[in-house]
């Protein structure tokens, strides 16, 4: 992670929804621009939950059940306004390929490629995505100790990176479906992640 990057700063703003009521920040990174949602009382609990969760435009906001994300990200909220605590959204689509692309690797998909082929015969890296906002946004909170909500081993590595200590990874498990049974499975047998 590059430490020279310069964010524009949105004000703090009130977000109440249906799972609670948070506040929220957006980060200005270039042309991408992330959010953090927090709850209330994050300054008040000792570790709180941590997610970062990558952008995902077409399970997020339309519901596709191709991967696990809109269930990742509503999960986490629900835990996040019960215990208190944070999610960074990171605004990274498609591993940091972007929405066409993504859309692209999908009909890669739809012919038999993985997720990972998919992006390489794309002529990208299997994921792309950096995390200089998350440095940002940690700095910003003042994180020291935090219990991190995620299944990738990769974003467990970002956060030691960033001298903070996972006092518990929680894993955001979610039942596949026929549709996404392949993703989960390459998730897990070529990245790693918790399923």
């Amino acid at each position: 992670m590059k430490n020279h990057i310069t964010f524009e700063k949105s004000s703090i703003a009130n977000l109440p929804s249906k799972y609670g009521h948070f506040k929220i920040r957006a980060y200005k990174e270039g042309c991408q621009e992330h959010l953090a949602i927090f709850t209330e009382n994050f300054n008040t609990v000792e570790a709180p939950l941590v997610r970062i969760h990558s952008q995902c435009l077409t399970g997020d906001t339309f519901g596709s059940i191709k991967c696990d994300c809109n269930n990742q990200l509503h999960k986490a909220l629900k835990l996040i306004a019960d215990q208190g605590g944070l999610i960074i959204y990171h605004a990274q689509e498609g591993r940091n390929i972007g929405l066409l692309n993504k859309l692209n690797a999908y009909a890669l998909q739809d012919l038999g490629r993985n997720t990972i082929e998919a992006n390489v015969e794309l002529g990208f890296a299997p994921d792309q995505r950096t995390y200089d906002v998350v440095r940002e946004v940690f700095n910003d909170f003042g994180l020291k100790k935090i219990r991190l909500l995620t299944n990738n081993p990769a974003k467990v590595l970002v956060v030691e990176d960033l001298d903070v200590e996972i006092v518990e990874r929680i894993p955001v498990v979610i039942d596949p479906n026929p549709y996404n049974e392949g993703y989960l499975r390459t998730k897990k047998e070529c990245m790693g992640h918790i399923i």
